[in-house]
């Protein structure tokens, strides 16, 4: 899983039908305190985020196609969680929704 702030939604007309009826977001991954770094991915959205929220992302193919329930779809990574602070351990906190 990692850390990512959704940077913009994907409109695609034709796409497998696994994804059929599912939002895909632009998830540009980001480090604990907020900082992006400047990678991003595609994924399917199962947490109704949007544009700017800071999400939790599963990246794993075969535990998203169990959060999806679809267990041949061509699915890897999915939006499971909307971020509203980071807790670190050394006592930083950093809250992701203003």
């Amino acid at each position: 899983m990692f850390l990512g702030r959704v940077t913009g939604e994907v409109v695609a007309t034709l796409k497998h039908r696994a994804l059929e009826g599912r939002k895909l977001l632009w998830v540009e991954r980001t480090i604990a305190d907020g900082q992006g770094t400047g990678k991003a991915t595609l994924a399917v959205d199962h947490a109704q985020a949007g544009p700017g929220d800071w999400v939790l992302v599963l990246d794993e193919g075969n535990g998203a196609s169990q959060v999806l329930q679809r267990p041949r779809g061509p699915i890897r990574t999915v939006i499971v969680g909307i971020v509203d602070s980071v807790d670190r351990a050394d006592g930083d906190a950093k809250r992701l929704v203003e």
